[in-house]
């Protein structure tokens, strides 16, 4: 039942060439920085990422866009990254956007044994019509665009039908965990966390704090140990080192 291991390096060391990959977080809060730095170091190439963002430039999932290590992504915007927007618009990156509610709901239904959910969001726009700019051309056209998508009447109400989004790993950054893979998200840094890991084949957790079975109480488990497979404790300075998306101050006062 001892799920932790030595290292980040050892924790990710069978992700190979090809993976998908959900990644938690949002911006670059609540990323499991460490894990994706140990992937930025290895050999592994041609990577689907399933993520609401990829991170910054320089950070988190930013880091294996800018080695190349990326095929696809999955994700509900380009955000702040300007190497996403750039492979993306020169036709080097695959991406589907999906809305953010969708996303969500796309890996917890993978989570639970869900094949498909019918969702009223993104009825009547190109998400159901499809025809969203999936990958770009060399000469700036659309080189591969989205099908459409199954379409039903509920309650004389149109919904569009959207498939659950399975993953071979997830990547996850947890406040607190024990060696039985129990992890206590905090605040805001919970965000996708919980639902990539209910969507991943494998999980692998990188924890701030490390603690023995029984010290979390059951009522602060956000997500049971039976979702994770392998825990990474991390050290002080990697458990203090968060990044700011974008740092904003207010005028010196006069």
């Amino acid at each position: 039942m001892d799920k932790v291991y030595p290292s980040a390096r050892e924790a990710v060391a069978d992700i190979g060439s090809g993976a998908s990959i959900a990644a938690g977080g949002f911006g670059v809060c609540g990323i499991p920085a460490v894990l994706i730095d140990a992937i930025a170091d290895g050999e592994a190439r041609d990577l689907e990422l399933i993520s609401n963002n990829c991170g910054a430039d320089g950070r988190g999932l930013g880091r294996l866009l800018e080695n190349r290590q990326v095929r696809r992504v999955v994700a509900s915007y380009v955000g702040e990254n300007k190497t996403f927007a750039s492979q993306y618009l020169a036709g080097e990156l695959e991406v589907e956007l999906t809305p953010q509610g969708t996303l969500a709901e796309r890996l917890r239904a993978a989570g639970v044994g869900v094949a498909a959910f019918y969702t009223r969001t993104g009825t009547g726009t190109l998400v159901a019509e499809g025809g969203l700019p999936w990958r770009y051309g060399p000469d700036g056209g659309v080189a591969m665009a989205s099908p459409p998508k199954p379409v039903a009447i509920f309650d004389g109400v149109e919904h569009v039908l959207e498939r659950a989004l399975p993953a071979d790993f997830a990547l996850v950054r947890a406040w607190k965990g024990d060696r039985h893979g129990n992890l206590t998200f905090r605040m805001a840094a919970r965000n996708f966390n919980p639902v990539c890991a209910m969507a991943g084949r494998v999980v692998i957790a990188e924890v701030e704090h490390l603690v023995e079975p029984g010290e979390i109480d059951p009522d602060e488990v956000h997500l049971p140990g039976v979702y994770v497979d392998r825990v990474v404790a991390l050290t002080a300075a990697q458990a203090a080192d968060k990044a700011i998306e974008r740092l904003t101050v207010r005028d010196e006062e006069r």
